[in-house]
């Protein structure tokens, strides 16, 4: 139920506590970051939402600009887009208690000289994103959107076939393309993405909260 924090399954209140304290340490030091401060066109702002109890994890490429301005995660038509695909709304996709945002990289890291976005740094996923996954153990469900989380979870491979095959990946990951307006050219060309993917995406979400 929206508002309501999910139970704390299979560990003592204790270990929940535990967890919270080292997270909320870590997000200190992730907040605090400069590792690529002298390449990052608008300075180190590291964005992700995450905590302890999170059911769903939303394993994405790295924040745009809108995102750096105000500081939360797919705050920009993108987020909107994934939201409709999920089937939520914006209250229950940025409540951190039940869905973490985890980018590949975490600061914005600018455009590519012929145009569209830069690649996550590379530095980033190395030093923070084992040690965040750590403190999410209660994860049910894994959404790698776009082509830079699949391949760091699943290795090579193309993602078009990917997000195909998707039921080969369930009920614990679901590959999805990145949802920015290059998608709605993507999937116009490629119906099943609508017909067959998007309900079995919302199905899985809403298993996951459940």
């Amino acid at each position: 139920m929206d508002g309501v924090c999910p139970a704390i399954p299979k560990r003592t209140v204790k270990t929940h506590l535990g967890r919270v304290k080292t997270l909320h340490s870590l997000l200190g030091e992730v907040r605090a970051c400069r590792a690529c401060a002298d390449v990052l066109p608008l300075g180190p702002r590291p964005i992700v939402q995450i905590s302890v109890t999170a059911r769903i994890l939303i394993a994405s490429q790295a924040p745009g600009t809108k995102a750096h301005d105000s500081g939360i995660p797919f705050s920009d038509a993108s987020g909107h887009r994934l939201r409709e695909w999920m089937g939520v709304p914006e209250d229950t996709f940025h409540d951190e208690r039940r869905i973490a945002i985890l980018p590949m990289g975490l600061c914005y890291p600018g455009r590519l000289p012929s145009g569209g976005d830069a690649p996550p740094r590379p530095e980033c996923a190395p030093l923070w994103r084992g040690p965040l996954l750590a403190h999410m153990p209660d994860l049910r469900l894994r959404l790698l959107v776009g082509a830079h989380a699949q391949r760091d979870a699943l290795g090579p491979g193309k993602m078009a076939e990917r997000v195909m095959a998707f039921r080969n990946q369930l009920p614990a990951i679901f590959p999805l393309p990145h949802p920015s307006w290059r998608t709605r050219h993507w999937a116009a060309r490629n119906p099943w993405f609508h017909a067959e993917v998007l309900p079995a995406l919302r199905d899985a979400v809403q298993r996951a909260l459940a």
